[in-house]
């Protein structure tokens, strides 16, 4: 990818947990985790983005929905160089039903992609990945 890609991300908190999905590395070898979202189409703000990305990706609708950074992030992917600019909203789910279960399913418009609640114990313990870089960083200052 030789161009810099906007995503629009999502940071749903249950308590101590972030709702993530999870991917997998093979040249890295790494299982790691990312907040839900994706890229921003020409026209369209960030904050929409976010919307229309839960709605794809979880059949979900969002409230709350407030923007708390942007982050860049330059980072390998199955060893290719890639380059984002990451806005990061802090939202709530309408469906109260998605923070009862610990697994919440996959992605809709991917092929078994897991989604669930990650603890940020994990993260802040090494046990987890997340993804972009700076995020744990930006939510453990935040408390």
């Amino acid at each position: 990818m030789t161009k810099i890609r906007p995503l629009a991300l999502g940071v749903i908190r249950r308590g101590e947990d972030l709702l993530v999905f999870e991917g997998r590395d093979e040249v890295k070898g790494e299982t790691y985790h990312r907040p839900l979202g994706g890229g921003i189409e020409f026209g369209e703000t960030a904050a929409e983005a976010l919307h229309r990305e839960f709605q794809e990706e979880l059949a979900a609708e969002l409230t709350a929905v407030e923007q708390i950074a942007v982050l860049e992030n330059v980072y390998t992917f199955e060893g290719r160089p890639g380059h984002e600019i990451v806005f990061l909203f802090t939202a709530d789910l309408t469906d109260k039903a998605f923070y009862e279960r610990d697994e919440v399913g996959v992605v809709l418009d991917e092929e078994g992609t897991r989604v669930h609640w990650l603890p940020m114990a994990d993260v802040v313990s090494g046990k987890a990945i997340l993804y972009p870089d700076g995020l744990a960083e930006l939510l453990s200052a935040q408390e």
